[in-house]
């Protein structure tokens, strides 16, 4: 199946090297081979991007974004407000927290690392258990940290 110009260059859009005459086999001279590696460098070269805004203008600076899920700042229950002190968290400086006074206290089970032993502190928080799985933590925090629309 043999196609036209206009086709394949419909199909390659107008890439030279792909649209080059064929190469003649293995006696070709040297004179020859600095056309084709100056026509496939031209090919080679990505085109410059275009702003997203579709203006044409410069690109303007982006804006910095606000921190939204986990690293959003947001009031706290009176409970988890003593524990921080401080009356708004991020979900992160909360377990952050909460996990320097497990590593201070000692509270991390030695047999068992997953687990934590609660203290009267902790146990305000956890809903009165004296054992937390570390994956519970945000869970059971979840409810400490106040809906805001």
């Amino acid at each position: 199946m043999s196609f036209s110009t206009s086709t394949a260059s419909r199909v390659f859009r107008g890439c030279r090297a792909l649209l080059a005459p064929a190469k003649p086999a293995a006696g070709a001279a040297a004179s020859d081979a600095v056309p084709a590696a100056k026509a496939s460098k031209a090919a080679a070269k990505p085109k410059p991007k275009k702003a997203a805004s579709g203006g044409g203008g410069e690109a303007s600076p982006k804006a910095p974004s606000r921190p939204s899920g986990i690293q959003k700042v947001t009031p706290v229950s009176p409970a988890l407000a003593r524990f921080l002190n401080a009356g708004e968290a991020s979900r992160v400086q909360a377990v952050k927290q909460i996990w320097a006074y497990i590593k201070k206290e000692g509270l991390q089970d030695s047999i068992n690392k997953r687990e934590i032993n609660c203290d009267e502190r902790l146990k305000t928080l956890f809903e009165g258990r004296e054992k937390v799985g570390f994956l519970e933590i945000g869970k059971l925090l979840s409810r400490h940290f106040v809906k805001t629309s």
